[in-house]
């Protein structure tokens, strides 16, 4: 590889990691705040927060990378044009249209990495998080409570302990349970217990052979009750989509599908690395700065453009869903036209236009001008 072009694809490489680094932090900050609510309401365990953070990260970076790979490349292209390089590189016969191989050095590399987290790595990712929460759903010792040690339930409501616990996390034994709600205090203990479903989402602990006490706080009226069994339900889990939904379906199985949702779910997919190579041909024309121009000016257009075109991407998608454009249009009208004005930019970068009298001249028949 010659000197120059790995100069150019450093440099776009390194703006493109810096670039994507801010933008995965910001996600980051997103999908953590989420997460963080999920726990404090109980319909998470704490347990699986990193793993849960870890595996949606790859689910969001089919829509972070391809905005990383454009900006990465329009401030580092912008840079050559502010620092004259571009004036140098002109004076040595290498236009704006020669960058096009460390473009596509970088772009190519970041686009494969798209298509194997939109096409696969995603949806084995959505899998796997649904499958760790029903599971840990089904075992108190997930859901954070050790035997010997009191708990606080989400929220704030009260606290628990159980002083027992058998090595699937279902059955326990000496339990003690505070709860504090609307002004009233509700103690509850119990000899042994269990946790059971009631349908798909309500869990329930089954206490046998306990006491209850409840009254209001600071109040005289305390009503105490012996139990042979009791049921108290825990706060809602996390409600887990199917498995059998097309988002989480594997791509081959949405090949062989014609139901409205499977084929926009599978343009989807493959319109996220299509999107990618669309943006990356846009960057080249879209970053070139003229003297005195805005230094941003450009990177505006360019960011408008870009929401411009996955907000349309969003809108095909949902079309297809619901069957309002027919499964065999797919996302290609929106691609194509991307497509033909990145080429149709990309041609005409760096052209001069003609003189008006050049125009003029060239349009006047020969007889009419003598």
């Amino acid at each position: 590889m010659p000197l120059l072009q790995r100069y150019l694809l450093r440099e776009f490489a390194g703006t493109t990691v810096a670039t994507l680094l801010i933008l995965m932090m910001i996600s980051l900050g997103g999908v953590l705040t989420d997460l963080l609510r999920d726990i404090a309401r109980g319909q998470l365990p704490a347990a699986l927060m990193l793993s849960q953070l870890g595996l949606r990260v790859v689910g969001f970076l089919p829509l972070v990378l391809p905005l990383s790979l454009f900006l990465g490349l329009l401030m580092a292209i912008g840079r050559l044009y502010r620092d004259s390089e571009m004036a140098v590189l002109a004076s040595v016969g290498l236009g704006a249209q020669e960058l096009w191989r460390a473009v596509a050095g970088i772009a190519l590399p970041v686009v494969g990495l798209i298509a194997f987290c939109s096409l696969w790595a995603g949806p084995a990712a959505d899998r796997r998080a649904i499958e760790m929460i029903d599971s840990a759903n089904r075992s108190l010792l997930v859901a954070g409570l050790d035997a010997g040690r009191f708990v606080e339930l989400p929220g704030g409501q009260g606290v628990i302990y159980v002083g027992e616990m058998a090595a699937d996390g279902t059955r326990f034994g000496r339990l003690f349970l505070q709860r504090t709600e609307d002004g009233r205090i509700d103690v509850t203990t119990a000899r042994t217990g269990r946790l059971f479903f009631d349908g798909a989402e309500e869990r329930f602990l089954a206490l046998e052979d306990g006491f209850r006490v409840e009254g209001p706080l600071g109040g005289r009226e305390w009503r105490l009750m012996r139990f042979e069994r009791n049921e108290v339900q825990l706060p809602d889990r996390a409600r887990t989509q199917s498995l059998a939904d097309p988002e989480r379906a594997d791509t081959l199985a949405l090949l062989g599908s014609d139901e409205p949702a499977a084929v926009a779910e599978l343009h989807w997919r493959l319109a996220t690395p299509l999107f990618a190579i669309v943006l990356a041909a846009l960057a080249i024309p879209l970053a070139r700065s003229e003297p005195r121009q805005a230094r941003y000016g450009r990177m505006i257009l360019a960011f408008l453009a870009y929401l411009f075109y996955m907000n349309l991407l969003f809108i095909g998608r949902a079309w297809l869903g619901d069957g309002t454009v027919p499964g065999w249009a797919g996302l290609w009208w929106l691609h194509g036209p991307a497509a033909a004005l990145a080429l149709w930019l990309f041609a005409r970068d760096g052209r001069l236009a003609r003189p008006r009298a050049a125009r003029r001249r060239a349009a006047t028949p020969a007889g009419a001008a003598a």
